[in-house]
């Protein structure tokens, strides 16, 4: 399977993911966000790390939250949970 059409799969299962309630994304979501830094560095090998860079802002970008909630855990905070 090529790189491109595993980013492809890996966007339209983060888009069937955001179709479901808050309370059912925690599961799919962080499946999601473990595998898109594999995802891009096999993009980066593949196509060239600019296009690794493109992906790691977008990747921030859309995991901005969670990646907030993670960082302030591991300083010891203890983030509230939405509802």
């Amino acid at each position: 399977m090529s790189s491109i059409l595993a980013a492809c799969i890996w966007v339209f299962c983060a888009t069937f993911t955001a179709f479901l309630p808050m309370r059912r994304q925690y599961v799919p979501g962080v499946t999601l966000l473990i595998l898109a830094p594999l995802l891009i560095i096999w993009l980066g090998v593949d196509l060239g790390w600019g296009w690794a860079i493109a992906g790691v802002l977008g990747f921030v970008s859309m995991f901005r939250n969670p990646l907030r909630y993670f960082y302030a855990r591991a300083r010891g905070q203890a983030p509230e949970l939405p509802k």
